[in-house]
């Protein structure tokens, strides 16, 4: 069954903010494939989403992809007063010393400061795995609601279409039998007749054994054994388009039947 949903999202949390992108998709399959497209980073992520998939997903090759791109440009510097304590404290040390040599060195400005490594803070370095990870899962539930409504509105839509056919059939099937009652008389007058041709022309043949044959024929020309089973496959066919599980296989078995009745 084809499915198919996306989402786009942002994700603000103290360590960071993230925009994410989500792809979901599937194709036809005999048994369920899942593949994933996912950021290396995250541990825990792919098994946990393959878990979700497979709970509400039994059949088809799914692809599930996630692009999370970190949103730097939305985090504010910060200040860090240890680093900048520390940084005027080694710039006066290095001026005492430069003095005490008889050296002169170039004021110290503010920027200067700010440039040393560490003063700043432009974000936090180390990112909460455990707290993205269940943000993102929880987002991925919507996401997989959403593939499983296209898969049911397609679903729906071949239910109709087979529906229509096995309507049809059944349609067919009733004209058949009613065609089959209405000329049985005349099957029976027609195998009359032959047998008293064949008694005519056959004199060495006992009327048995010719009763016997023309028996065989007439059971050779009736379909109602035919027509029943058509009649059976037909409820079955019913059955297995309402059932709650896949019926994929089933339905192809009984379109083979359905071929070799008619």
């Amino acid at each position: 069954m084809t499915g198919y949903a996306a989402a786009t999202g942002e994700i603000s949390s103290e360590t960071g903010s993230y925009t994410t992108l989500w792809d979901l998709r599937s194709v036809n399959g005999r048994g369920l494939d899942l593949r994933f497209r996912l950021p290396d980073w995250l541990e825990g992520l792919e098994a946990a989403l393959r878990r979700m998939l497979a709970e509400r997903i039994k059949r088809g090759n799914v692809t599930l992809s996630l692009k999370l791109s970190r949103a730097e440009a939305g985090t504010p510097p910060r200040l860090n007063a240890a680093a900048l304590e520390a940084a005027v404290a080694m710039v006066m040390a290095a001026e005492a010393q430069a003095e005490a040599r008889g050296l002169g060195l170039a004021p110290m400005t503010a920027a200067d400061l700010l440039a040393l490594k560490g003063v700043v803070d432009s974000g936090p370095e180390t990112v909460d795995q455990a707290a993205l990870v269940a943000e993102l899962l929880s987002r991925a539930g919507p996401l997989i609601e959403a593939f499983e409504a296209t898969r049911e509105a397609e679903g729906k839509a071949l239910s109709g279409v087979i529906t229509a056919q096995i309507d049809t059939i059944a349609a067919l099937t009733a004209e058949a039998r009613h065609a089959a009652a209405a000329r049985r008389p005349d099957q029976i007058e027609a195998l009359k007749a032959a047998l008293a041709r064949l008694s005519d022309v056959a004199s060495g043949v006992e009327p048995a054994r010719l009763e016997q044959e023309l028996a065989l024929i007439a059971v050779k020309t009736d379909v109602t054994e035919e027509l029943d089973r058509l009649g059976a496959h037909v409820a079955a066919a019913r059955t297995l388009l309402f059932a709650d599980e896949p019926v994929g296989r089933k339905l192809d078995f009984l379109m083979q039947e359905f071929n070799r009745e008619a």
